[in-house]
């Protein structure tokens, strides 16, 4: 009965069933389609770090991709305007804004255009806000070109499988506690207060380095 339901009417209809029923239905698996299927196979790769920009443009050209790309929002906004992606790539946080205004402008100028967000913070309420602005998907950074490959070109009627190696639960808390931190523009004493922890705590979990 569960696998009958057409849930897939919205894109956050998907996000919520994927959380609430992903134990009951393990036998729905992604389908990728290919690139090649695609007329327009323009893609745009917006994001301030260089060096992750310019490895994922190259693999994605090497898997047929015609790659543009863009350091931040104003940047992204003008390529838009002067061509419209069949395809984007986003980062959330970039030097002079948030990604969502460029997801806004793409969505705005090509309804139909595949946006995936990415971010070094996954955290739900980030990927609902993502979803309603127009992405088709949510990837914590780092992804890698196979990653970012898969969530463009998947069938928007099938539910991803469950990732090879997610994320540990110490990962998950060490992430959630530095996005908390950065919210709070980098203030131990209001980021402990938030959290409801120890500052000597606090201060010992941000000197360290990320679990795996």
């Amino acid at each position: 009965m569960i696998g009958n339901v057409k849930y897939l009417l919205h894109p956050l209809h998907r996000l919520y069933w994927n959380f609430k029923y992903s134990n009951y239905i393990p036998n729905m698996t992604i389908t990728i389609q290919k690139i090649a299927d695609f007329k327009d196979k323009s893609l745009l790769i917006v994001d301030d770090d260089n060096p992750f920009r310019e490895r994922l443009a190259r693999a994605m050209e090497k898997k047929g991709f015609e790659v543009s790309q863009a350091q931040g929002v104003k940047a992204g906004i003008e390529s838009v305007k002067s061509k419209k992606p069949a395809f984007a790539v986003v980062d959330l946080r970039l030097g002079d804004g948030n990604g969502l205004e460029v997801v806004k402008q793409i969505q705005n100028s090509n309804s139909e255009s595949r946006i995936i967000m990415l971010t070094g913070y996954g955290n739900i309420p980030t990927a609902v806000a993502a979803i309603k602005q127009g992405a088709i998907d949510y990837l914590a950074k780092p992804a890698d070109a196979d990653d970012v490959e898969k969530a463009l070109l998947a069938d928007p009627s099938t539910k991803p499988q469950p990732p090879e190696n997610p994320m540990s639960a110490d990962r998950v808390k060490w992430e959630h506690i530095h996005r908390v931190f950065e919210l709070c523009n980098r203030n131990v004493s209001e980021t402990a207060r938030r959290l409801k922890m120890h500052r000597r705590t606090l201060q010992r979990i941000l000197s360290k380095r990320s679990p795996k």
